[in-house]
């Protein structure tokens, strides 16, 4: 299943749609504006939290926490000293851990458990600065957990 991101420019937020690949709109992402750490909320589309990501405030490496019914589903860190490539780690809260990495000239990532991919997130394909793909390519996969990931890695990488 390929969901599409279209990032709002301006506005006060960041709130913007993740669209289905039949062009619905599918998920909200509701940026949280005037708060003391960057905090978005993923919703359905009927406006149900299905999952908070949070940027944790004090941490030795850029960290983000992705939250499901207050509590926590994963810990997504930023692997330092990768040069042209990103790396996260996702800690789950099970004890299992997801990998993603990525070439930052290409923005493209994969989105790995246990060697085998589960998602891509790509701009190749599009022209626009504020657009990306996720492609889900395992059936069954937590969707919700992986568009998670996804705005966590554009978070991330949002200043490089």
């Amino acid at each position: 299943m390929r969901y599409l991101v279209r990032e709002r420019i301006f506005g006060i937020g960041d709130d913007y749609w993740i669209d289905d690949e039949h062009g619905d709109h599918a998920f909200l992402v509701d940026g949280k504006a005037l708060r003391v750490r960057q905090t978005f909320q993923l919703k359905d589309v009927q406006g149900e939290v299905v999952a908070v990501i949070r940027r944790k405030m004090v941490s030795l490496w850029e960290t983000m926490e992705i939250e499901r019914d207050g509590r926590r589903l994963a810990t997504v860190r930023k692997k330092r000293f990768t040069p042209l490539r990103n790396r996260f780690k996702a800690r789950l809260a099970d004890g299992g851990a997801l990998s993603v990495h990525g070439n930052v000239l290409d923005k493209e990532y994969d989105i790995e458990l246990g060697g085998g991919r589960l998602a891509r997130i790509s701009r190749k394909w599009f022209r626009m600065r504020d657009t990306y793909a996720v492609d889900i390519e395992q059936p069954g996969s937590d969707v919700p957990l992986l568009l998670s990931l996804a705005v966590c890695v554009d978070a991330l990488t949002g200043d490089d």
